[in-house]
């Protein structure tokens, strides 16, 4: 489990990520220099501030609904445009922080690196004059610090110079008192998403701590000469949310303790921390003479087409997803994974993109794997991300519908932002908000804690329905309760009324209906198990019953709005109208087999259209997708091009240019993350009321095993194979279970009290039972 290379990073896509879930840096290292590129996930342009609207709320509201309701879609956006598109305001973007940089005096050759996941340790060595010279480093959680360890193979044999430099013209560097380190300060400001004068303040603090030499500091640089080995300790911190905290004075106070515990001591609880969350899960897919190559020869390869020859490659990947998440959403993490996880490129800032929360797939995605990967624990951001997002929402229910409840759209920020975007044709998804808050529900399915449930998750998602009661209409023709005017995420249509015109606002689109039944559903379960809100629930099931059913078009594919539109775009790279399928459970193929088949009609016509967009967020619902189908060879056959075509050397996945307005290659981690979630539902399936072992398991991956990965109903499963034939499996209840394992056609039922194990051999025999303390 290590990303490997024989070759320098000399590019921010050849380098290599770490963090601890507010610290990140992406390192570039060769054979005479190295790059920090430093991020901190609250450094955001921007401010809180409330957005005007132009709406005067439920009348405006029925004024557009009328037009859209007659089929007048051109007045009907000409009045979305006047009353439901606000101005920009300051929404500001995640910035990078700083680059890092370091020269070293004799330069080598023949470098190594690698990044190691079972340690998540970066390492670079390199000749030198017969010397082998070694760099390590971490981003540790335990000390909140970011630490390198540099020797050179020989006494006196380090001289090197390091310096800082930020990325705002507000960035300053100079000299600790103490003589030993850099200080540093900046201000997140930019034009592009701001006013260019508003943002979080950093400080930050680079100590260098030597065995033997000299430093000095010149003109903002540390200078070291002739040392044997220096240990580099980075820490900032920032006044986001920080009120009467003496959050400047913490750099310094990290960076001293980090020095005292000395590098020994910080690897050690780095790797203790780390291991107690990624050791939960291992993964085998077989082996080949490849794992042995540079990673960057075996993505070559797998774009030869060589996929079933490295399966393990897709264990790295799924692997590597896994790292990426601790690295970047751990439990005291402020603020959850953007655009760009907790890293940046620059490339989102500096054009119409903001490295932000988009909400119509990316933020999700993000953390699609979570649950089944057995890293619950990084949820805690963004759940406390989705209580804060629905208190700001409730502004924007009022000021833009009159409506109760709370709302948010497509995308939000660091403060606050629920507002609709300032273009309506993909600004204004009236169920961006709902869509992030469907984790809340994934969060209590998977580890059933009533708790949780009562003082958290209800409470957010009651808010949630009740935006929408109040909020929803009924259509005059069908008499269905349906949501509106708002846009199936980014994508346009041919109205029957105007065939050579596209549109984006409609009332009612396939994935509003999707969200909003699955929300109701749970939360009149919710109440009627916390026995709370009568009244309520039978509002919910009354809505419930006026909700619209899911259609097959006349080319039989599933509907993505209410009328069956002419596709302006078949190449779209948006599936939203999929969610019921993944990562919903509204379509299965045993249970839906209708609407299993007209979704699969759709994927094909997605994935064989001339001018897909293929994008990293798209092959990985194309893979998920697949999946959920149990078709595990079309599964793979997309992870291989998500993999294969839109990965960097780093194995970080990209968007492609002149796509959605993207300029040039840009780092977007959802791709990591979806891709890693569609291996899961390769592996594993419990969605659909059972706990299915491999349903999606490709003909490449014919041998393997799992262990850790969880299950709805707080379970945890391994699982042996060969021949794509199970052979062994074991589940482990966590909270009492009463539930079906199945494989293939097999079922068995399994009831377990908490605590207990029982194992079973290919057929599904039990093998053995107990209890664990």
């Amino acid at each position: 489990m290590k990303l490997i290379y024989d070759s320098p990073a000399r590019r921010w896509t050849q380098g290599l990520p770490i963090g601890n879930g507010s610290l990140g840096a992406v390192v570039q290292a060769d054979e005479g220099a190295e790059i920090w590129s430093v991020t901190e996930t609250t450094y955001w342009s921007g401010k809180s501030e409330r957005t005007p609207s132009r709406s005067g709320g439920k009348r405006d509201l029925e004024r557009m609904r009328e037009r859209f309701f007659a089929d007048d879609y051109e007045e009907g956006e000409r009045l979305v445009s006047e009353l439901l598109q606000p101005d920009k305001g300051n929404f500001g973007t995640n910035m990078p922080l700083c680059e890092v940089r370091l020269r070293f005096e004799r330069a080598g050759e023949r470098i190594s690196r690698e990044l190691d996941l079972e340690e998540a340790i970066v390492r670079a060595s390199y000749d030198a004059d017969g010397r082998l010279c070694e760099r390590e480093m971490f981003a540790s959680h335990p000390d909140g610090v970011i630490v390198s360890r540099i020797r050179a193979g020989q006494s006196g044999g380090l001289s090197f110079e390091l310096d800082i430099v930020g990325s705002t013209e507000t960035f300053s560097v100079s000299a600790a008192d103490s003589g030993d380190a850099l200080v540093f300060a900046g201000k997140a400001t930019e034009n592009m998403h701001s006013d260019g004068q508003c943002g979080v303040e950093a400080r930050g603090r680079v100590g260098l701590r030597l065995t033997g030499g000299t430093l000095r500091i010149e003109t903002g640089r540390l200078i070291v000469r002739d040392a044997d080995e220096a240990l580099v300790i980075l820490a900032v911190s920032t006044d986001y949310g920080r009120s009467g905290v003496d959050w400047a004075n913490e750099p310094a106070q990290r960076v001293a303790k980090a020095a005292k515990l000395g590098f020994d001591g910080l690897r050690e609880a780095h790797v203790s921390d780390y291991r107690r969350l990624y050791g939960r899960v291992s993964l085998q897919l077989g082996s080949s003479d490849r794992e042995l190559l540079p990673l960057d020869r075996r993505l070559a390869l797998l774009r030869e087409g060589g996929a079933s020859e490295d399966p393990q490659l897709f264990a790295l990947f799924y692997q590597y997803g896994r790292y990426l998440t601790i690295a970047g959403s751990r439990e005291d993490s402020r603020l959850p994974m953007h655009l760009q996880g907790i890293w940046n490129d620059g490339e989102a800032n500096r054009m119409a993109w903001s490295c932000d929360y988009h909400l119509d797939v990316n933020t999700e995605m993000n953390y699609y794997p979570i649950e089944t990967a057995n890293l619950a624990e990084s949820h805690e951001p963004l759940l406390a991300f989705l209580e804060r997002l629905a208190e700001a929402g409730k502004a924007a229910a009022k000021d833009f519908y009159g409506c109760d409840g709370w709302v948010a759209h497509v995308f939000t920020n660091a403060w606050g932002f629920a507002a609709p975007g300032w273009h309506y044709s993909w600004g204004l998804n009236a169920t961006g908000g709902l869509w992030l808050a469907m984790q809340l529900i994934e969060r209590y399915e998977f580890g059933l804690d009533d708790a949780y449930l009562r003082d958290r998750a209800y409470p957010v998602l009651k808010g949630a329905a009740e935006f929408y009661l109040d909020y929803m209409t009924v259509h005059p023709k069908n008499g269905y309760l349906v949501t509106g005017p708002s846009n199936s995420p980014e994508n346009s249509f041919y109205p029957a009324s105007e065939p050579e015109q596209s549109r984006t606002m409609s009332m009612g689109s396939t994935m509003d209906t999707m969200l909003v039944r699955r929300l109701f559903d749970f939360c009149a379960e919710a109440a009627e198990k916390l026995d709370e809100d009568a009244e309520l629930r039978e509002r919910l099931r009354v809505a419930l019953d006026k909700l619209p059913p899911l259609a097959v078009g006349r080319l039989g594919q599933l509907q993505e709005w209410l009328e069956d539109y002419g596709e302006a775009q078949p190449d779209h790279r948006h599936l939203s109208h999929l969610y019921g399928l993944y990562p919903g459970h509204e379509i299965t193929p045993d249970g839906t087999p209708e609407l299993a088949a007209a979704v699969r009609k759709t994927l094909d016509n997605r994935q064989r259209a001339s001018g897909l967009e293929d994008v990293e967020f798209t092959l990985a619902l194309f893979a998920a997708g697949r999946a959920r189908l149990m078709d595990g060879d079309e599964a793979c056959k997309q992870l291989a091009y998500l993999v294969g075509e839109l990965c960097f050397d780093n194995l970080l996945t990209f968007s492609k240019p002149g796509i959605a307005g993207a300029e040039t290659y840009i780092f977007v981690a959802d791709g990591n993350f979806g891709g890693t979630a569609a291996i899961g539902e390769m592996l594993l399936q419990s969605h659909a009321g059972d706990i299915h072992l491999l349903p999606a398991i490709p003909y490449s991956w014919s041998a393997g095993s799992f262990s850790g990965l969880r299950a709805r109903g707080n379970v945890e499963v391994s699982a042996a194979w060969e021949n794509g034939r199970l052979t062994e499996a074991t589940v482990y209840a966590k909270s009492p279970i009463k539930t079906r394992l199945r494989f293939g056609n097999r079922t068995v039922q399994v009831e377990l009290a908490a605590g207990e194990w029982r194992s079973f051999d290919g057929q599904l025999l039990c093998t053995g039972s107990g209890e664990r303390r």
